[in-house]
């Protein structure tokens, strides 16, 4: 049998309700005390019960977090945020891959619940009133990364989609290109999709280049296929374009290997910048310039301000994180 609580307030010469308060956040105690008590439980190797800390502190530390695609480079670096800071925190994280649909996303917010988890981080989907009703339904903190609602009044942390399309596409045109073409996600997309190409528009309208429906081409995603298909009907359709404004580093990665495969130099003959800054963006042939999102902090973000939630027992501001542009290898400077 491993060291007991008994055990830790002996050897510290402290009361068992002083480890427990210390062990559930509580107040009661001087900092000495802690730091005396949190070294007796390392030495001991004392394991805290969580059913017996969650009976105390009606908490199980835990907490859920739901990707549409968890094996994707753009969700992993933003679940390493999230892990490493609750871990710091003192939570363990139960990861949902809801692949996008519906009826998932519902099984996995009923087994959270189920799991009595502390709080849920939201990733990347739009926050239909199903999904909101059955979080409020939880009675739990909710933080929203990478996605944001008007409607529901959920705090979130996320990257100024907009401006940073509007970033990337502006870099184009410093560096003299004025026929653009941009491949997008799904048109009616409130996340990722219209506001980045909003962005992508207001940059050449500001700058006085005419705005094109036809250089703009739909796919139904941000990965490597939905790059790889669509270069070549912009190659076919636009020969004029000079540059292309990707709305993720797999798809800027995915346009890359199509234009190699028609036989296109990049950059001297096109220029391609994408968004993101994945590892994939320093791995590409030639490195991939791109607007980053500093995707590990807005985890990191995230898992604080569920933290604080759970701590306090109050609303937080919601958090517009920093984005700009990493130059690599895939911009030419036009004369």
């Amino acid at each position: 049998m491993g060291p007991t609580i008994k055990d830790v307030a002996k050897k510290a010469n402290v009361s068992t309700a002083t480890v427990s308060r210390i062990l559930n956040d509580l107040p009661g105690y001087s900092k000495e005390t802690k730091e005396k008590v949190m070294k007796v439980i390392e030495e001991l190797g004392y394991q805290p019960n969580a059913v017996a800390r969650g009976l105390v502190s009606k908490r199980t530390q835990t907490i859920g977090v739901l990707f549409p695609d968890v094996s994707s480079m753009f969700s992993s670096e933003i679940l390493n945020g999230i892990e490493d800071t609750a871990h710091e925190l003192g939570s363990s994280v139960i990861v949902c891959n809801t692949d996008r649909d519906g009826k998932r996303t519902m099984k996995y917010l009923q087994l959270l619940q189920e799991k009595r988890v502390d709080g849920v981080i939201f990733t990347s989907e739009v926050l239909t009133e199903e999904y909101y009703e059955t979080l409020m339904d939880m009675q739990v903190p909710v933080v929203l990364v990478s996605t944001a609602s008007y409607r529901y009044p959920l705090p979130y942390v996320k990257v100024d989609d907009k401006h940073a399309a509007y970033t990337a596409t502006e870099y184009l045109i410093q560096n003299g290109h004025t026929q653009i073409a941009m491949i997008s996600g799904r048109k009616e997309d409130p996340i990722a999709g219209a506001p980045r190409v909003e962005g992508y528009k207001q940059a050449l309208s500001d700058y006085g280049i005419p705005i094109h429906e036809e250089s703009i081409v739909y796919t139904d995603g941000f990965g490597f296929q939905q790059g790889q298909e669509s270069f070549p009907r912009i190659a076919e359709k636009l020969p004029e374009v000079t540059a292309v404004f990707a709305a993720s580093d797999e798809m800027a990665v995915g346009a890359m290997s199509a234009a190699y495969q028609l036989g296109i130099q990049i950059p001297d003959q096109l220029s391609i910048i994408g968004y993101d800054n994945l590892k994939i963006a320093e791995m590409s042939i030639p490195p991939l310039t791109t607007v980053a999102q500093p995707l590990y902090q807005m985890g990191e973000v995230a898992a604080k301000l569920l933290n604080e939630m759970l701590r306090t027992g109050s609303s937080v501001e919601s958090r517009i994180m920093p984005h700009h542009i990493v130059e690599r290898c895939t911009v030419k400077r036009m004369k």
